[in-house]
């Protein structure tokens, strides 16, 4: 069952800031505040949906595109060795916030991901971060 109070729901409505990347009428990314690495960003639809299960496919498709389209400008934005894309659906396969999101995850040789969900990012390095991503993405 979608809960309105997750936390994303609340981002998506004003109420508890975000460092914001890209938005379009279906979509918002913007950065993990307890990122893995340089460059985390997360996507979610602009819908209620909990998981990958419960989404509308017209939400869904909307959802991937706009997760590629992010992806492609954070790759820009770090230039990372490799990079994860991420989708958890419920606890016992790491969700947190049960909102579908995506993770794009940069990844690089030599360095290890943080733990997922664990420390808090400063925000002034997440707002530079969330910078780099939208220059990429006004290229």
């Amino acid at each position: 069952m979608y809960d309105s109070n997750n936390i994303f729901a609340k981002i998506l409505r004003g109420e508890i800031p975000a460092f914001k990347v890209f938005e379009d009428e279906r979509t918002l990314a913007f950065m993990d505040v307890m990122p893995q690495s340089e460059g985390h960003t997360l996507v979610i639809p602009k819908t209620d949906a909990r998981n990958f299960f419960d989404i509308d496919p017209d939400a869904l498709a909307s959802l991937i595109k706009a997760t590629q389209h992010v992806a492609k400008a954070v790759q820009q934005a770090f230039q990372p060795d490799g990079m994860r894309i991420i989708q958890f659906n419920e606890p016992a396969a790491g969700q947190t916030v049960f909102h579908i999101h995506f993770h794009i995850v940069p990844c690089y040789e030599g360095r290890t991901l943080k733990g997922h969900a664990r420390d808090m990012a400063d925000k002034a390095v997440l707002a530079e971060h969330a910078e780099r991503i939208k220059r990429a993405l006004a290229r």
